[in-house]
């Protein structure tokens, strides 16, 4: 069942949450603890996010050094296969430009479809360590260059005008958008420009950055109605943990941090407070955002299943 079906039917505010592959030499049943712990709430979809290879200097007899790829996260596909086996819950693997080529994008693609996983996230994916400039031949570029090799591979066409056969269910995906502004774009309105052509090209649904500020949901949810984006947006929680996370989520997802979450936390005087300070603001936020018409929540739950499985007992 596709994820926007689910989200435009359901007669309850949905409830979605984002998971981590496990780093290269852990088990998977990390992976399990979480969905275990949050699967009371009924998710309606897991997402398991995706990693490109990242890069070693390996010193060599002569005293030069090579360049070498490592791995440091396992397959989507597979963790993808391993929750919609184990669980029966609908799992919506990441797929993302940077650090993967066209070819190997097509064969994660045929896999997918091989299992009967026909819900996706297409995304640009993280662009540090990698050549942003590197082969377009090769390469997707950006999220909408990817989301024409999806589109293409669900007529039936693969690389090189190839036929694929046998695509009984075509992929259903969803992108993401941002209400404080992608990094990179110039502006709100170009922002707005990419993600109603993102919505234009085929994206069923949109999951937003990180936020903390519900007015900067609400608003942003506005100017896409105006703008003729009508799918579903959900918005993406992610309650703070850490102190130091004040400086540094601004910095990486450029978003901004009210002052009253703020305050709370530098005066915080442990861990446990600043987590409790973390799980209050966003009982509130999903209070407030379900209460205000959102169709439900997306958790992203890197490091703080504890405090999402906290906040969704207290909101669903």
């Amino acid at each position: 069942m596709k994820i926007v079906d689910i989200i435009s039917e359901s007669q309850n505010p949905v409830f979605s949450f984002e998971i981590l592959p496990p780093l290269k030499g852990n088990s998977v049943l990390k992976v399990f603890d979480i969905i275990e712990k949050l699967r009371q709430f009924d998710p309606k979809f897991v997402n398991i996010t995706s990693h490109h290879s990242e890069y070693i200097f390996k010193p060599l007899p002569d005293g030069t050094h090579k360049r070498v790829s490592i791995v440091k996260r396992p397959g989507t596909v597979a963790i993808a296969a391993a929750i919609q086996h184990r669980y029966g819950l609908i799992p919506v693997p990441h797929i993302i430009c940077k650090g993967f080529t066209k070819e190997e994008t097509e064969y994660a693609l045929l896999d997918l479809n091989f299992l009967g996983i026909n819900n996706l996230m297409l995304l640009r994916g993280d662009v540090k360590g990698l050549d942003v400039n590197s082969d377009e031949g090769l390469y997707n570029q950006y999220a909408t260059d990817l989301q024409r090799q999806v589109n293409l591979f669900n007529e039936g066409i693969g690389l090189e005008d190839t036929r694929i056969d046998g695509i009984q269910t075509p992929f259903s995906y969803g992108m993401a958008c941002y209400p404080e502004k992608h990094e990179e774009a110039p502006n709100m309105d170009s922002d707005l420009r990419y993600a109603k052509q993102k919505v234009d090209n085929g994206a069923d649904y949109l999951i937003t950055q990180m936020f903390f500020d519900n007015q900067k949901y609400f608003d942003f949810v506005d100017r896409c109605r105006r703008e003729g984006i009508n799918v579903p947006i959900l918005p993406g929680l992610k309650p703070i943990s850490k102190k130091s996370q004040l400086s540094v989520l601004p910095k990486v997802f450029r978003t901004d941090i009210p002052e009253e979450l703020a305050e709370r936390v530098r005066e915080a005087t442990s861990d446990a407070e600043v987590r409790q300070a973390g799980i209050d603001w966003g009982i509130r936020q999903a209070r407030e955002l379900l209460e205000k018409g959102a169709p439900g929540i997306h958790f992203y739950t890197m490091s703080v299943a504890d405090s999402v499985q906290k906040i969704a007992s207290r909101v669903f």
